[in-house]
C-alpha cells in the first residue's frame, strides 16, 4: 500500500490551518491552558514546512525573479495586517517583520548560494542574511531551516536528519527562553510540546508527500495561499481590536 497520499498542495492547506491555530492561540487565548498550548505548538507546522517548499521550489521555478516579486508584494501587503493582528497595546505597533519577509530572506541566501561564486562572499552574505532575519518572525531559525533543507537535497537520510536537526534546535531554541520563568520539569514539558509541530511536518513530508502537486485547482491554490497569510492576519487583528 502506497503511504505517499499528500500532495504539495495538501500539505500547505494543512499548513495554513496549523498556522491559523498558532495566531488564534497568540492572539486571544491565555497561555498554559492545554487548548492553548495545543493550537500555539501544532502551528509551528508550518515555518518548517513553508522552508521545505521554498527550497523545493527554488529549484523548479519558472522564473525565480517572478517568485521573489511576488514575495516582495505579498510581504509588504501583510506588514500591517500582521502588526495589526499582534499588537498587544492598542490599535497598531510595530511587531517586527511578516513570515513572508522572512522566506524573502530565505529566497535571497538561496540566490547567494546559486549565484555569489566567491566561497568568502558567498558565506558572508548567508551571515548577513540570517543576521538581516532577527528582525523579522521565525528570526535565525526558518534561514538555518532553509539551510538545511538545502544541505539535504534530495536524500531522504538527510531531509530526515534536517528535520530532527531543526526539531532538537527549536526545542532548544525554547527551553533556553523558558530559563528562569518557568520550573525545570513545566519547562522540559513545553519544550517537548513545542518540538511537536516541527516533528509532524517531518513525518508527513518524508513518508506522506508524494512530491507532486494538486491536478486540479493548482492556479487558485497557488494564490490563495499567497492571500490567506495577509487576509486571515488583518481579520484576526480587526477582532482583537473589537474583543480584546
Amino acid at each position: 500500500m502506497n503511504a505517499k497520499i499528500l500532495n504539495r498542495d495538501m500539505i500547505k492547506y494543512i499548513a495554513m490551518l496549523t498556522m491559523l491555530l498558532n495566531h488564534i492561540s497568540t492572539i486571544f487565548m491565555d497561555s498554559g491552558s492545554f487548548l492553548s498550548e495545543f493550537f500555539l505548538d501544532i502551528g509551528y507546522f508550518t515555518a518548517i514546512t513553508m522552508c521545505y517548499f521554498l527550497v523545493e521550489g527554488f529549484h523548479y521555478t519558472h522564473s525565480k525573479r517572478r517568485y521573489a516579486f511576488r514575495l516582495t508584494v505579498f510581504a509588504l501587503i501583510s506588514e500591517i495586517p500582521y502588526c495589526l493582528a499582534f499588537t498587544e497595546n492598542g490599535i497598531l505597533e510595530f511587531c517586527g517583520l511578516n513570515m513572508l519577509f522572512t522566506l524573502l530572506i530565505c529566497f535571497g541566501i538561496l540566490i547567494s548560494m546559486e549565484h555569489v561564486s566567491n566561497p568568502f562572499l558567498k558565506v558572508l552574505a548567508v551571515i548577513a542574511l540570517t543576521l538581516l532575519s532577527a528582525i523579522s518572525d521565525w528570526a535565525l531559525l526558518a534561514p538555518v531551516f532553509t539551510l538545511l533543507f538545502v544541505w539535504a537535497g534530495n536524500s531522504k537520510g538527510r531531509i530526515k536528519a534536517a528535520f530532527i536537526i531543526s526539531m532538537l534546535l527549536f526545542g532548544l531554541f525554547n527551553f533556553a527562553g523558558g530559563v528562569g520563568r518557568f520550573p525545570t520539569a513545566t519547562n522540559v514539558l513545553y519544550t517537548l510540546g513545542s518540538m511537536a509541530g516541527i516533528g509532524l511536518a517531518g513525518i508527513v513530508i518524508v513518508c506522506l508527500y508524494n512530491g507532486k502537486r494538486m491536478e486540479k485547482g493548482k492556479r487558485f491554490s497557488k494564490w490563495f495561499f499567497y492571500l490567506f497569510y495577509p487576509v486571515h492576519l488583518l481579520l484576526l487583528g480587526i477582532i482583537r481590536i473589537f474583543i480584546i
